[in-house]
Parts: C-alpha cells; structure tokens; sequence
C-alpha cells in the first residue's frame, strides 16, 4: 500500500465560481470530510494529478497537511473517497477525502488477483472470473494491494469461492464466503 504526503491549504471561498478561477490558476479545490463535518481545501492540481494517475485502483493511505490563513498547521490521515474529471478534457477537477484513524478499523473494497493460469484452461477450458473485488475490513496501515489467488489447481468444472481465500489474520474479508470468483 503506498503513503502519500500531501499539501493542502483551507480555502474560504466556495462555489461554483471560485472553483473555476482556482483551476485556472493550476490549484484544485477539494473537500476532506471528517466526523460528519467538512473542510474546503485546495492542493496542487499538478500533484494530485500525477497521484491519482499513478494510483489506479488500489487504495493509498494519504497524509494531508493542511496549512491554515493564520499558518497553523495540521495532519490529517485520509483515502481519497471520490475525484471527478472533465469528460471532453481529461482534466482532474475535483477531490474528496475521507479522514480515517489508523486506530480504527475500516471497510474497503480491495482487488482479486488471478496469478497462476488454471490447469482448466491448459486442457482447453475457459476461465470466467466472476468477482474481481472483495469487500475487507482491517486497519489503515494493513491494507493490501491486492488478495492473490493462486488458481493453478482449478480443473475443468471446478471453481474458486471467497470462502477459499488465504489472507493474514489482521484481514477480515466481508464479502459472501458462497460467492463465486472465477
């Protein structure tokens, strides 16, 4: 999992307006929501670009340091919850954060990883993967890139479930043990 260092600053003005002008100065407005409150910020456009590119699916625990009007400072430890992106331009223009507690557990979705082709498929099968993510509760600091499946010994007509996952023990997997993945 990566740990990303990022700086923000709080922004008083809000609205549709003020968003534009900050994107057209190469500023990118944001929301990190906490507790149900709520903190407007705004970061670099060009490094929270080059983040979420680098980022793909997986999930990254994210330090934010947000610098106030007055020069205080203040960490705050979040996931990037949601982003959104100009469809005609391809431009990021948006971001929300969700503030965690390493102390606490959470619930995420995290993806299944296939690593070793199906015998199945060697004898001239077809391999279906049904589920390509599963829901899993553990503490910020363990979350894992990934589950790897190791799917060599699935023979023709035979099947993988949840319930036949190996993961550490601070992992807990939510998901349906019945639910088929491939």
């Amino acid at each position: 999992m990566q740990k990303v260092v990022l700086k923000a600053e709080k922004r008083s003005e809000t609205g549709k307006g003020s968003a534009r002008m900050l994107r057209r100065q190469g500023i990118l407005p944001a929301v990190l929501y906490a507790g149900g409150n709520s903190t407007s910020i705004k970061l670099q456009k060009k490094e929270m670009s080059k983040f979420i590119g680098t980022m793909g699916k997986e999930q990254a625990l994210i330090s934010i340091e947000i610098s106030s009007e007055k020069g205080k400072k203040s960490n705050h430890w979040a996931l990037v919850k949601d982003y959104q992106v100009d469809p005609v331009k391809n431009e990021l223009l948006h971001v929300d954060f969700i503030e965690i507690s390493l102390k606490k557990k959470i619930k995420l979705t995290i993806p299944v990883i296939i690593t070793k082709e199906p015998i199945g498929v060697k004898n001239g099968g077809i391999m279906q993967q049904q589920l390509r993510e599963v829901k899993v509760e553990c503490l910020p600091t363990q979350i894992p890139e990934g589950i790897e499946v190791d799917a060599s010994s699935v023979d023709i007509g035979q099947s993988l479930h949840v319930s036949d996952l190996v993961v550490k023990d601070d992992l807990e997997i939510l998901s349906d043990p019945k639910e088929l993945i491939l």
